[in-house]
Protein backbone atom coordinates (compact mmCIF):
# COMPACT_ATOMS: atom_id res chain seq x y z
CA UNK A 1 0.00 0.00 0.00
CA UNK A 2 3.00 2.38 0.78
CA UNK A 3 4.68 1.66 -2.18
CA UNK A 4 1.51 2.36 -4.15
CA UNK A 5 1.54 5.69 -2.59
CA UNK A 6 5.64 6.44 -3.29
CA UNK A 7 4.73 5.15 -7.08
CA UNK A 8 1.66 8.32 -6.93
CA UNK A 9 4.07 11.07 -5.13
CA UNK A 10 6.62 10.71 -7.81
CA UNK A 11 4.25 11.02 -10.29
CA UNK A 12 2.81 13.73 -9.07
CA UNK A 13 6.37 15.04 -8.70
CA UNK A 14 6.77 14.57 -12.09
CA UNK A 15 3.64 16.00 -13.83
CA UNK A 16 5.15 19.26 -11.53
CA UNK A 17 8.61 18.87 -13.10
CA UNK A 18 6.88 18.39 -16.49
CA UNK A 19 4.39 21.61 -16.12
CA UNK A 20 7.54 23.41 -15.18
CA UNK A 21 9.51 22.36 -18.64
CA UNK A 22 6.12 23.54 -20.78
CA UNK A 23 6.38 27.29 -18.83
CA UNK A 24 9.87 27.23 -19.88
CA UNK A 25 9.23 26.43 -23.41
CA UNK A 26 7.12 29.27 -23.61
CA UNK A 27 9.64 31.77 -22.30
CA UNK A 28 11.07 32.98 -25.42
CA UNK A 29 15.31 33.18 -25.24
CA UNK A 30 17.60 34.75 -28.30
CA UNK A 31 16.92 31.25 -30.39
CA UNK A 32 14.07 30.77 -32.72
CA UNK A 33 12.19 28.00 -31.85
CA UNK A 34 8.76 26.56 -32.55
CA UNK A 35 7.67 26.06 -29.12
CA UNK A 36 7.25 30.29 -28.49
CA UNK A 37 3.91 29.82 -30.21
CA UNK A 38 2.74 26.66 -28.48
CA UNK A 39 0.07 28.84 -26.14
CA UNK A 40 -1.50 31.12 -28.67
CA UNK A 41 -4.71 30.53 -29.19
CA UNK A 42 -6.58 31.58 -32.78
CA UNK A 43 -10.35 32.41 -32.02
CA UNK A 44 -11.50 30.64 -35.47
CA UNK A 45 -14.72 29.10 -36.75
CA UNK A 46 -16.68 29.85 -34.23
CA UNK A 47 -15.07 28.65 -31.50
CA UNK A 48 -13.49 30.07 -28.50
CA UNK A 49 -9.64 30.33 -28.64
CA UNK A 50 -8.23 26.94 -30.75
CA UNK A 51 -4.56 26.29 -30.44
CA UNK A 52 -2.38 27.67 -33.33
CA UNK A 53 -1.11 23.85 -33.80
CA UNK A 54 -4.72 22.79 -34.93
CA UNK A 55 -5.06 25.76 -37.64
CA UNK A 56 -1.21 26.06 -39.18
CA UNK A 57 1.88 24.17 -39.05
CA UNK A 58 4.89 25.72 -37.56
CA UNK A 59 8.44 25.80 -39.19
CA UNK A 60 12.02 27.75 -38.48
CA UNK A 61 12.89 29.31 -41.76
CA UNK A 62 15.91 31.04 -40.60
CA UNK A 63 17.83 31.82 -37.14
CA UNK A 64 15.74 34.69 -36.71
CA UNK A 65 12.59 33.78 -38.33
CA UNK A 66 9.28 31.48 -38.15
CA UNK A 67 7.01 30.45 -40.94
CA UNK A 68 3.50 30.03 -40.17
CA UNK A 69 1.68 28.37 -43.01
CA UNK A 70 -1.86 28.59 -42.45
CA UNK A 71 -4.24 25.31 -43.90
CA UNK A 72 -7.41 27.37 -44.03
CA UNK A 73 -6.93 30.74 -46.71
CA UNK A 74 -10.16 31.79 -44.55
CA UNK A 75 -8.70 31.63 -41.05
CA UNK A 76 -5.50 33.44 -42.41
CA UNK A 77 -6.49 36.96 -40.36
CA UNK A 78 -7.89 35.03 -37.23
CA UNK A 79 -4.41 33.76 -36.98
CA UNK A 80 -2.37 36.85 -37.37
CA UNK A 81 -4.90 38.42 -34.69
CA UNK A 82 -4.04 35.99 -32.59
CA UNK A 83 -0.48 35.70 -33.06
CA UNK A 84 -0.62 39.51 -32.66
CA UNK A 85 -2.54 39.61 -29.50
CA UNK A 86 -0.39 36.51 -27.81
CA UNK A 87 1.50 39.14 -25.51
CA UNK A 88 5.08 38.07 -27.54
CA UNK A 89 5.35 41.06 -29.10
CA UNK A 90 5.43 39.77 -32.58
CA UNK A 91 4.48 40.81 -35.94
CA UNK A 92 3.65 38.22 -38.26
CA UNK A 93 3.93 39.38 -42.09
CA UNK A 94 1.54 37.84 -44.12
CA UNK A 95 1.98 36.60 -47.72
CA UNK A 96 -1.14 34.95 -49.19
CA UNK A 97 -1.55 31.91 -46.49
CA UNK A 98 2.25 32.19 -45.13
CA UNK A 99 3.38 34.00 -42.34
CA UNK A 100 6.68 35.31 -41.41
CA UNK A 101 7.40 36.27 -38.04
CA UNK A 102 10.94 37.87 -37.62
CA UNK A 103 12.06 37.58 -33.88
CA UNK A 104 14.04 40.20 -32.70
CA UNK A 105 16.98 40.38 -30.47
CA UNK A 106 16.10 40.69 -26.70
CA UNK A 107 17.31 43.55 -24.75
CA UNK A 108 19.34 42.98 -21.76
CA UNK A 109 16.60 44.19 -19.70
CA UNK A 110 14.08 41.99 -21.02
CA UNK A 111 16.35 38.97 -20.32
CA UNK A 112 16.45 40.04 -16.71
CA UNK A 113 12.62 40.28 -16.91
CA UNK A 114 12.18 36.65 -18.81
CA UNK A 115 14.66 35.40 -16.02
CA UNK A 116 12.37 36.63 -13.10
CA UNK A 117 9.60 34.88 -14.82
CA UNK A 118 11.96 31.69 -15.30
CA UNK A 119 12.50 32.35 -11.74
CA UNK A 120 9.13 32.50 -10.57
CA UNK A 121 7.75 29.74 -12.35
CA UNK A 122 10.55 27.05 -10.72
CA UNK A 123 9.75 28.52 -7.34
CA UNK A 124 6.00 27.42 -8.22
CA UNK A 125 7.38 23.97 -9.51
CA UNK A 126 9.31 24.07 -6.16
CA UNK A 127 6.33 24.52 -3.65
CA UNK A 128 4.15 22.29 -5.67
CA UNK A 129 7.13 19.20 -5.11
CA UNK A 130 6.59 20.33 -1.58
CA UNK A 131 2.70 20.15 -0.98
CA UNK A 132 3.07 16.59 -2.80
CA UNK A 133 5.82 15.61 0.48
CA UNK A 134 3.38 17.56 2.38
CA UNK A 135 0.66 15.06 1.49
CA UNK A 136 2.38 11.87 1.18
CA UNK A 137 3.73 12.77 4.86
CA UNK A 138 0.16 13.29 6.05
CA UNK A 139 -0.84 10.23 4.86
CA UNK A 140 2.12 8.08 6.33
CA UNK A 141 1.90 9.05 9.32
CA UNK A 142 -2.13 8.54 9.41
CA UNK A 143 -0.97 5.04 8.35
CA UNK A 144 0.76 4.58 11.31
CA UNK A 145 -1.72 6.06 13.01
CA UNK A 146 -4.21 3.56 12.09
CA UNK A 147 -1.79 1.43 12.91
CA UNK A 148 -1.40 -0.09 9.55
CA UNK A 149 2.02 0.18 9.35
CA UNK A 150 4.66 0.46 12.04
CA UNK A 151 6.32 3.05 13.41
CA UNK A 152 9.80 1.98 11.84
CA UNK A 153 7.83 1.76 8.52
CA UNK A 154 6.80 5.15 8.73
CA UNK A 155 10.31 6.58 9.64
CA UNK A 156 11.60 4.63 6.54
CA UNK A 157 8.85 5.19 3.97
CA UNK A 158 9.14 9.39 5.70
CA UNK A 159 13.49 9.06 4.54
CA UNK A 160 12.18 7.79 1.12
CA UNK A 161 9.30 10.40 0.62
CA UNK A 162 12.31 13.25 1.63
CA UNK A 163 14.66 11.73 -0.57
CA UNK A 164 12.18 11.85 -3.73
CA UNK A 165 11.70 16.04 -2.50
CA UNK A 166 14.95 16.45 -2.93
CA UNK A 167 15.46 14.95 -5.87
CA UNK A 168 12.72 16.37 -7.88
CA UNK A 169 14.05 19.61 -6.29
CA UNK A 170 17.61 19.23 -7.48
CA UNK A 171 15.83 18.61 -11.05
CA UNK A 172 13.80 21.55 -10.58
CA UNK A 173 16.73 23.96 -10.22
CA UNK A 174 19.01 22.20 -12.56
CA UNK A 175 16.09 22.91 -15.02
CA UNK A 176 16.06 26.80 -13.77
CA UNK A 177 19.97 27.26 -14.29
CA UNK A 178 19.93 25.57 -17.99
CA UNK A 179 16.46 27.91 -19.00
CA UNK A 180 18.93 31.11 -16.99
CA UNK A 181 22.30 30.42 -19.34
CA UNK A 182 19.76 30.32 -22.02
CA UNK A 183 18.35 33.86 -21.41
CA UNK A 184 21.24 35.09 -20.88
CA UNK A 185 23.00 33.76 -24.07
CA UNK A 186 23.88 37.12 -26.50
Amino acid sequence: MSEELLADLKKRMAGSLDALQREFKSIRTGRVSTDILDGVRVEAYGNDHMPLNQLASVSVLDARTLGVQVWDREQVKAVERGISESGLGLNPVVEGTVMRIIIPDISEERRKELLKVASKHAENSRISVRNIRRDGMEAIKRKEKDKEISEDEQKRFSAQIQKLTDDFIKQTDEAFAAKEKDIMRV
